[in-house]
């Protein structure tokens, strides 16, 4: 083998990186947080596994989450499996064929997801996701819950200003109407609609009818504040029976999340969600210092159809990495020393230390301290008596 091949066996694929002991206590301790915020609400938790097979993992869901999947053969079935790269189709699975429940259902998770592909610039391919949800009522009070538990959960992390940002999935569904189209040239009126890429609109819709064209091209001009987009809307998208309930909708929303002190603003060309499987009331959360959504929400009522249980559904994810960037760093642990030996009293003060929280390292033989913090003590006998000096 080669001295380059031996040389570059430390480096990770492009958009992969390792979590080093600061960050990673940082992330763990917010992890933590973040579930037991999950716990008191009511949340129940969840650990779907890894892999799957493909067509579990993949049912239900749009074109683009097969397009990120990484995929592998099981050695012992010889199937394809597949990485998950969202966990709310698992979630999904979950409640539909394993808790099978008549009535309400609310389950949270946290863990690792894998994309063949980043989402930004300085996006990881290994976000770590983090998410609530709710199965099982139809009403916008379950939409409002999940919009209180994302505002909650992120002033946990900042207690800044949150931006809230309310659009509908099935507003693009009632101006099409009958129209039927591929599911590659659907994703990109999604991806161009979200982009207020009028040019790519334009290309996209010239086989389109006039007043279908004219509706399309308005979505991305109406965003703002509430008042101002609504009635913007009501003035140029046509009177359609699904176009008033999806203005309906987020009218209601936005006066229920009135009381949560946020920043609320509509983007009615924001219908992008995750990989598109959303199907009504959609937000998207923002705060100050990053210039993308932080998190992202709302209903997918279809979700687990393909699993036998059509339940509405609204929940809501975010990437932990992200958030976690907005927390102070962690302060390293104020350590104790102690010496090696196999003292009965020595064990026994250490284990006394250790129970109640301080962080203990038994130096072996011939290891020596590290003085470089100065958050440092150590363990010394005194006339028999283990003490603790600085």
């Amino acid at each position: 083998m080669s001295s380059v091949g031996i040389n570059n066996r430390w480096l990770l694929p492009e958009s992969i990186a390792d979590v080093l002991p600061s960050e990673a206590r940082r992330l763990e301790e917010l992890r933590r947080a973040l579930l037991d915020h999950f716990h008191i609400h009511g949340y129940e938790l969840v650990m779907p596994p890894l892999l799957e097979y493909v067509e579990s993992l993949l049912t239900g869901a749009g074109h683009d989450l097969d397009l990120c999947t990484f995929k592998l053969v099981d050695q012992l079935s010889g199937r394809t499996m597949g990485l998950r790269t969202d966990i709310t189709p698992q979630v999904a699975r979950i409640d539909a064929h394993l808790l099978n429940r008549e009535g309400v259902t609310r389950l949270c998770y946290a863990g690792s997801v894998l994309r063949t592909r980043p989402t930004g610039f300085h996006a990881t391919r290994e976000p770590l996701q983090v998410g609530a949800e709710i199965y099982g009522y139809a009403g916008i009070e379950a939409d409002l819950e999940i919009a209180e538990l994302l505002v909650s959960t992120l002033r946990l992390v900042q207690p800044g200003v949150v931006y809230l940002d309310l659009c509908h999935a099935g507003l693009l569904e009632a101006l099409l109407g009958e129209v039927l189209l591929a599911a590659d040239v659907k994703a990109l009126l999604y991806d161009a609609l979200a982009a207020k890429d009028m040019s790519a609109l334009q290309a996209l819709l010239g086989s389109f009818s006039v007043p279908l064209k004219i509706a399309l091209l308005s979505l991305p001009t109406l965003y703002g504040s509430v008042s101002e987009v609504l009635s913007a809307a009501r003035r140029v998208l046509p009177d359609q029976v699904r176009v008033r309930e999806a203005l309906a909708q987020m009218e209601q929303m936005a006066l229920m999340t009135d009381q949560l002190g946020v920043r609320l603003t509509l983007d009615l060309a924001d219908i992008r969600g995750h990989y598109h499987y959303h199907t009504g009331m959609m937000f998207s959360a923002y705060v100050d210092g990053v210039p993308n959504a932080i998190a992202r929400g709302g209903r997918y009522d279809k979700i687990g159809q393909a699993f036998g249980r059509a339940r509405p559904a609204t929940g809501f994810s975010l990437d932990l990495r992200e958030i976690g960037a907005l927390t102070a760093p962690s302060l390293s642990e104020p350590i104790i020393y102690a010496p090696w030996g196999q003292d009965r009293s020595l064990i026994e003060k250490i284990a006394h230390l250790r129970a109640t929280g301080e962080v203990v390292v038994q130096l072996l033989p011939g290891q020596q301290q590290d003085n470089t913090s100065a958050r440092h003590r150590t363990l010394e006998l005194k006339k028999g008596v283990w003490v603790i000096t600085s």
